[in-house]
């Protein structure tokens, strides 16, 4: 009871949740992609079918990897630090949102069109695209999960951030991609947030323990800046409207 009325809880949830729902848009894509394959009728159920199995999935990766970060007893040494499993997670799980999320940010600088051909073959049956969405959903959900796990002590906080980001995705995934789709600063200030949360667990992987706070109050900045930004973008659209 006392994580309930602890605030960091709940900004720590709203975090993650906004994370998983930015991220998780991208998923939306190719579980369409995959879901293609069957008859017109039965495209919205396997959608919706397969994004709750993907949830299962996703959750059972979310605690592996947060029981991989749990265990703390040294495996050998570096430089006087000794390094456990728990570090090594950190870190490897740390250059993996670098990388991932420096790759991204690349692609949308550059301008690249995301490829819209994941290699899904014509599903053969319903059970097959449901299989297929999970897989989908375990490959490009692996950025926001390690975050998770990076920035949560709690496991009932990463959880339900998944939970409240796979009800979102099922109820409001159009006009939510839609409003990504027109203000792509958003997934660039989500992907920035990844690449801050890598660098986070690579030092802290490395024997380095930053307060939490300093994440908290560098992504509570940003994001009242993104705010300000899209106010401001919005108001001036207004003005140069025609009467």
């Amino acid at each position: 009871m006392e994580m309930l009325f602890d605030p960091q809880t709940w900004i720590t949830l709203v975090t993650l949740s906004a994370i998983e729902i930015v991220l998780g848009i991208d998923n939306l894509v190719f579980i369409s992609i995959a879901v293609s394959k069957l008859p017109a009728h039965q495209r919205d159920t396997a959608r919706r079918f397969g994004i709750a199995v993907a949830c299962i999935t996703r959750i059972a990766l979310l605690l592996t990897l947060a029981w991989l970060a749990s265990l703390t007893d040294a495996l050998f040494t570096i430089f006087g630090h000794g390094v456990s499993i728990r570090d090594l997670v950190l870190i490897v799980g740390g250059l993996f949102l670098l990388v991932k999320g420096g790759a991204e940010i690349r692609d949308l600088i550059a301008g690249e069109a995301e490829d819209a051909d994941i290699h899904t073959r014509p599903a053969a049956s319903f059970g097959m695209v449901i299989a297929q969405i999970a897989v989908i959903d375990i490959v490009f959900s692996l950025d926001s999960v390690i975050a998770a796990v990076g920035m949560a002590n709690q496991r009932p906080v990463m959880v339900a951030a998944i939970l409240l980001a796979v009800a979102v995705m099922l109820l409001a995934s159009k006009p939510l991609g839609r409003f990504i789709d027109e203000n792509p600063t958003i997934k660039m200030l989500a992907l920035a947030f990844i690449v801050l949360v890598g660098a986070y667990l690579v030092i802290d992987g490395f024997g380095l323990h930053l307060p939490k706070g300093y994440l908290y109050a560098a992504m509570g900045f940003s994001a009242m800046v993104e705010v300000l930004n899209l106010a401001a973008k919005r108001r001036a659209n207004r003005q140069v409207l025609p009467d």
